[in-house]
């Protein structure tokens, strides 16, 4: 199903020679994925995307809930939620390649206006095999990467007409959500911007659930319904993330991320970062940097 989608991708890739990880399109909200070989842990803030696998295998944990996938396989995030990812097979022979695309709100409002299907609550990530139309669309689209020419005349329709795709295929459903604007996943989506802003700043779940125009009971519940998350938890991952982040950016001690990110206990810090990454920040910071270090 996806072969002549997944030659299109290698051919992309083959013409930018050795270039590795996540490769930006001239197309806006596109992105190719390329390695040779298993990654160490990733950790991002996930915008709403599509991830179409074509080769290889990947891990994905949100909160408690893990997923593996390979080829055939999309990925579906609806929602803007902290993700620790790891690529676990990939090779010189045969890279890990995946089709990457950002889900144009505008775009998901218009088309589910003229469907007429309502939204239906659902996990903010969720695993399918990749619908044929949907890989046929998106072939469509990396084949406009050939001809510059064409982008400003065939991009916007073929943008959406993915996005048709979706809403009609297995992720329908979820992907709906995003087009209402009044919609639980607008208003949470208003209290995540503020987590993600002031993650290090202490948040009363009153604060959030106002401006979320909720109460505090149903704000906690559409917040976990949309992320599977609490916010207390959910300001946790991304105190945690950064942490991890500027530790292995700018070398910081484990003690100056905790408190760079908001902890006010250093143990609590190693304890929580260690639950989420499976080592203690001081050990998974030597081990990242060694592994980064050319061989002898």
């Amino acid at each position: 199903m996806t072969n002549p989608l997944l030659n299109a991708v290698l051919r992309y890739c083959q013409a930018r020679a050795e270039s590795e990880g996540l490769g930006q399109t001239p197309i806006a909200g596109l992105s190719i994925v390329r390695s040779f070989a298993p990654s160490g842990l990733e950790c991002a803030i996930s915008r709403p995307l599509v991830c179409l696998v074509l080769q290889g295998n990947k891990h994905v944990t949100m909160g408690a809930q893990n997923f593996a996938f390979g080829a055939g396989d999309s990925l579906l995030i609806t929602a803007d939620v902290p993700t620790v990812s790891q690529i676990t097979k990939a090779s010189r022979d045969e890279p890990y390649l995946s089709f990457v695309l950002e889900l144009d709100t505008a775009v998901v409002a218009e088309l589910s206006l003229q469907m007429k299907d309502a939204p239906v609550a659902g996990p903010p990530v969720r695993v399918e095999p990749t619908d044929s139309q949907v890989a046929d669309a998106a072939l469509r689209l990396m084949n406009l990467l050939d001809r510059p020419a064409s982008l400003p005349v065939l991009l916007a329709s073929l943008v959406r007409e993915l996005h048709y795709w979706l809403l009609v295929g297995r992720h329908g459903a979820e992907i709906r959500r995003l087009g209402w604007p009044d919609g639980h996943s607008h208003r949470v989506g208003r209290a995540i911007a503020k987590l993600r802003a002031e993650y290090a700043r202490p948040l009363r779940v009153e604060q959030l659930a106002s401006l979320a125009g909720m109460s505090p009971s149903s704000f906690h519940q559409h917040f976990r319904s949309e992320t599977s998350l609490s916010p207390l938890q959910f300001q946790k991952q991304l105190r945690l993330i950064e942490a991890r982040r500027i530790m292995m950016s700018e070398g910081r001690t484990a003690s100056s991320a905790a408190f760079a990110v908001g902890y006010e206990s250093v143990p609590q810090f190693n304890r929580e970062y260690r639950r989420m990454f499976g080592l203690p920040p001081a050990r998974d910071a030597e081990t990242v940097r060694g592994s980064a270090q050319p061989a002898a």
